[in-house]
This record gives C-alpha cells, structure tokens and sequence, in this order.
C-alpha cells in the first residue's frame, strides 16, 4: 500500500475470493461484504492462518505456553 498501512488478508470461501484490506478499514469491509453478499451471514473474516498466528503471540506475550 502506498501510504505504508498495514494490510490484513481478508478470505471468503462462499464467494472464493481474496483480498488485502488497509488494517483501518477491515472491520468496515468485512461487514460490508457480508452484508451484500450473504445477508449479514459472518462468511469473510480474516484469513484465519493469520489470526492462529495473533492467538499464538498473544499466548506468548502472556506466558500462557509455559
């Protein structure tokens, strides 16, 4: 992204698509797609590989691993 925010992956396996969205505006489009596209039904989120991987350094952080 050309202003350097950071971007979240964002997947829909209903509509089989990817996306990358600016940190600022994820919760937004989330909705949004969802909304349009399946009725408020929760499909898109955030790819989930990346939010394992925030589950992870957060257990870390908190000296739940030990």
């Amino acid at each position: 992204m050309s202003n350097g925010e950071v971007t979240v992956p964002v997947v829909c396996p209903a509509c089989e698509t990817e996306t990358e969205v600016p940190i600022s505006e994820l919760e937004a489009t989330i909705d949004r797609h969802n909304t349009t596209r399946h009725d408020g039904a929760a499909m898109a989120t955030v790819d989930p590989a990346i939010k394992e991987h925030i589950t992870d350094l957060v257990a870390e952080d908190l000296d739940l691993l030990e």
